[in-house]
């Protein structure tokens, strides 16, 4: 009777022999299933959305979004938060356009790609060691990188635009191989390359110890500072590449470039599972959280949704992701 009883008392979803909170497949699912009903629901109204030319624009809108989000899924794995996003996108963006009015040529565009990515990182190795080495909270510190970041852009720049629509790095956006952008091509190799750190390396499993339980990682000797600090350092260098995408994507350089980044990269690692305590979740879940809030966006344009819906609609998504993430770990716990 008192087995009965307890397995009454457990969730439905777990009685129906749903995987544990914490196992990967119980994190991908959700999103997925919701990705999969977003597309069929969004289809029925608009049978032009499954077109072609549309699918071939979500896979080059969500290369930046997903390259953001798999840099700060490191550090919300890891516990803590990264709000500098959009001042290195804009600090990142300006050098690369810079270099690129001097030689928009083939080197120079490799040179603007490289220079971004040092910008990035060297922008998140100064949070990460400031955050480490002061003992500031992350979000203090990212905050205030943020507006340093944005403030030198616009210095750099004087308040205006680098035009840079004939230079050599639009080829990473012309340039189609089966159908879809250069930039998409590199973007997934890059989650490939994350998603295999993550879970086959030494350091990933640094990462999720962190996140998990930091005081059990301090006794077991784990390098704490130096792993903070490398992760803050990386998620910069992702920025910084998915500015100088943008570069590329918008022929322009200038301080606005990341507008609403911040929110966009937020919600699809949480949308994607990544539990903002740390510990649970990963790069491929908020792969699908940047694809689930892109067809979002873009099925909410096609029916004509308002703007200022659409910001309403992910508001509340976003809340429910953190509802349910919450609910699934006391279960977790009561299990």
């Amino acid at each position: 009777m008192a087995t009965e009883a307890a397995g009454q008392a457990r969730p439905l979803w777990r009685r129906l022999g749903w995987p544990h909170s914490s196992s990967p497949l119980a994190r991908l699912a959700p999103t997925f299933i919701a990705l999969i009903v977003a597309v069929a629901a969004i289809s029925i109204y608009n049978p032009l959305f499954l077109s072609g030319a549309n699918m071939g624009r979500l896979a080059t809108l969500s290369a930046i979004p997903v390259l953001l989000s798999v840099g700060a899924t490191f550090v919300i794995l890891m516990g803590s938060i990264d709000l500098s996003v959009q001042g290195v996108i804009a600090l990142s963006a300006t050098i690369a356009a810079m270099v690129l009015r001097f030689d928009p040529g083939p080197f120079g565009s490799v040179m603007a790609v490289l220079a971004a990515v040092f910008v990035g990182f060297a922008t998140g190795a100064v949070s990460g060691l400031l955050h480490t080495l002061l003992r500031i909270p992350s979000f203090m510190v990212t905050l205030g990188m943020w507006f340093v970041s944005a403030g030198l852009a616009t210095l750099l720049l004087g308040g205006g635009t680098i035009a840079v629509r004939n230079a050599d790095i639009r080829t990473l956006i012309v340039t189609r191989i089966l159908g879809l952008p250069l930039s998409v091509w590199i973007t997934i190799l890059i989650i490939a390359l994350a998603a295999l750190v993550q879970a086959r390396t030494r350091f990933g499993r640094h990462v999720m110890a962190i996140g998990g339980n930091e005081a059990i990682a301090v006794m077991a000797g784990l390098p704490i500072l130096r792993t903070r600090a490398m992760v803050f350092a990386i998620a910069g260098a992702f920025y910084g590449l998915a500015a100088a995408l943008a570069v590329a994507q918008l022929g322009q350089g200038n301080v606005d470039i990341g507008e609403g980044r911040l929110f966009t990269t937020i919600t699809a690692v949480v949308l994607g599972g990544t539990s903002l305590s740390g510990g649970v979740g990963g790069v491929l879940n908020s792969v699908l959280g940047v694809l689930l809030v892109t067809v979002l966006s873009n099925g909410m344009i096609l029916l004509g949704v308002p703007p200022y819906l659409q910001q309403a609609v992910l508001g509340a998504l976003i809340i429910i992701a953190v509802a349910s993430s919450t609910a699934r770990k006391r279960e977790g716990i009561c299990k």
